[in-house]
């Protein structure tokens, strides 16, 4: 018995969805790794500092930017190009320091947060990465003007070659 015109048409549109889907899924997904060129270009285009922190001022900073951790995450998932990267080591006698240690618990989640947005980001998880720096010693990142952020670390700068 022959098929219906309308059953011939459904499954030349079964036909075409599958091959449609087949091809979706062999196409490899577009992401901010290392092999994206972007990403690569983005990250040797961005000059990164690092500095030991030395200054009342820069604690207050460090105050600061624990406090927005979690907008600051939302940030570095949004950025894909830096024109600046300081990063600033904060002696572990600071960090234990009343004032700091409580803003360090007091937004552990939110740190927690911030850490795996880093992870996350090529951009960041490189720069980060270059200067041997643990994920779990950053504990700030704050955002500057003109494509310039600081993040916080808890540790020793690395001398300078």
């Amino acid at each position: 018995m022959p098929l219906a015109p309308t059953a011939l048409l459904m499954m030349r549109r079964g036909l075409v969805a599958a091959l449609l889907y087949a091809g979706l899924a062999a196409t490899p997904v577009i992401a901010q790794g290392l092999d994206s060129e972007e990403a690569i270009d983005a990250i040797v285009g961005s000059e990164v500092k690092t500095e030991q922190a030395t200054t009342v001022e820069e604690t207050d900073r460090l105050i600061q930017a624990v406090g927005a951790a979690r907008p600051a995450a939302e940030e570095v998932r949004k950025t894909f190009n830096l024109d600046e990267l300081d990063i600033i080591f904060i002696s572990p006698d600071t960090a234990e320091t009343p004032e700091v240690a409580e803003v360090l618990a007091e937004n552990e989640q939110a740190l927690q947060t911030l850490r795996e947005a880093i992870e996350g980001s090529a951009l960041f998880y490189h720069a980060v990465d270059s200067r041997s720096i643990l994920l779990r010693d950053i504990v700030a990142v704050e955002y500057g003007e003109e494509s310039r952020v600081t993040v916080f670390v808890i540790g020793e700068a690395p001398e300078e070659e």
